[in-house]
């Protein structure tokens, strides 16, 4: 079984971050919006090479706002669509 790739969005001085086990270290973001779509479609983009994700998203406060996981692709009949954790 491969281990999960795992994303996390956070808040930081400048705004949003996305950071995580993927290539491009972190990305830098003015608002959580923009960085809660460009981690899911990176979780997408690697759920589709065969790379199982989990996305975990965080609040400006630290608390956990939510935890999905992408499934890699072909896993599952149907579309690999995130699940909420």
């Amino acid at each position: 079984m491969t281990m999960p790739c795992f994303i996390f969005v956070e808040p930081s001085s400048d705004g949003w971050i996305v950071r995580g086990d993927f290539r491009g270290g972190p990305l830098q973001f003015a608002t959580g919006a923009r960085a809660e779509q460009a981690a899911r479609d990176l979780a997408h983009r690697l759920a589709d090479a065969g790379e199982p994700v989990v996305l975990e998203i965080r609040l400006r406060d630290g608390a956990r706002a939510g935890r999905f996981l992408f499934p890699p692709h072909g896993a599952q009949t149907g579309a690999a669509l995130a699940r909420r954790a």
